[in-house]
């Protein structure tokens, strides 16, 4: 089990050096960091929204790698298994804006013949992505009370990772797709954000899963965070994050990725069973990268804060790993 110290007030991530805050470290239910983030060549920021709807699965991402940005907006029709996919990479980054606070202000890229606007405020965020023949247009209204899970994981004072993963939120909207809409409800749909700031190591592999549906929700992380002292795992229950500070094992077939998955560990006995894999790829010299991403149903439990065990069957979601050169 770790040890994590939880944030309760807005805080620095950075010193005025560009160094990481000591007092930073840890974990809130609230994004309270801003990610004051200095100097070039190391920093990565990213926003992404995976969407979860009857019908679809959506993803949009923004983001900037200092000397690349990547941006993409991915469709998954469920009942044919039919993929769209839309990739751009601009170099520099230049007119990506992403802003130091997760929960405010705008975020915007193009390229490629797609562009993304997000928009955050009190109210909630607006996601909005076109790309061909593509469009996405969804609102993620604000719950008063609800939490999201804030961490900080640090390898080193000069390597550091925040990440905000607001999971299972409310979301409604519309899709076109081929000049035909289709209406995203908000009963059978939710909407999980991760939003990225940190300066990272050249090489490193990440697990991630994360699973809801209209008052549960599981968030879990795995290999990046090992031995660091903090964890991104937590349980959702009617909006309440229960914080499960331990270390998981992942088992999984590297060969096979639509065989289950299983995560195991102190608080946790997750099996998820993936209904469809999508491999996304980057090569770009100093740059590289392949994940495969699973979509699929969770079975199992993880223990809330006051030792009850909640039953996690039926959560829809992913299971991912990343492998990245960046």
């Amino acid at each position: 089990m770790t040890h994590e110290i939880q944030i309760t007030e807005p805080i620095d991530l950075c010193l005025p050096s560009g160094r990481l805050n000591p007092a930073a470290v840890g974990w809130s239910r609230k994004p309270l960091h801003r990610a004051n983030l200095r100097g070039w060549g190391r920093n990565k920021r990213w926003e992404y929204w995976g969407v979860v709807t009857p019908a679809h699965i959506i993803g949009v991402v923004a983001s900037s790698l200092d000397y690349v940005g990547v941006h993409g907006l991915y469709l998954l029709d469920r009942v044919s298994g039919k993929e769209i996919a839309v990739d751009a990479t601009v170099p520099l980054a230049r007119g990506a804006v992403l802003p130091d606070r997760s929960g405010s202000g705008r975020v915007a890229a193009s390229g490629g013949g797609l562009t993304i606007e997000i928009e955050q405020n009190f109210d909630g965020t607006s996601v909005r992505a076109q790309a061909r023949d593509v469009e996405v247009d969804l609102t993620m209204p604000a719950v008063e009370d609800r939490d999201s899970l804030g961490v900080v994981v640090a390898w080193s004072r000069k390597k550091f990772q925040y990440t905000v993963k607001d999971v299972g939120r409310p979301v409604h909207g519309r899709l076109v797709v081929g000049g035909v809409e289709h209406l995203v409800p908000e009963r059978g749909s939710h909407a999980t954000l991760d939003h990225g700031r940190g300066r990272w190591p050249y090489s490193v592999t990440w697990n991630w899963a994360a699973g809801a549906d209209q008052d549960r929700a599981i968030q879990l992380g795995g290999k990046w965070t090992d031995g660091t002292g903090n964890t991104e795992n937590a349980l959702f229950e009617d909006g309440r994050l229960h914080k499960i500070g331990a270390d998981l094992r992942w088992e999984y077939d590297r060969t096979d990725w639509l065989k289950p998955w299983r995560v195991t560990g102190q608080g946790v006995d997750v099996t998820f069973e993936p209904f469809h894999e999508r491999v996304s790829r980057t090569s770009l010299g100093v740059l590289a990268g392949e994940t495969h991403q699973c979509f699929g149903r969770f079975s199992g439990w993880a223990r809330a804060s006051d030792g009850r065990m909640i039953d996690l069957d039926g959560l829809t979601g992913w299971a991912e790993e990343a492998r990245n050169r960046w």
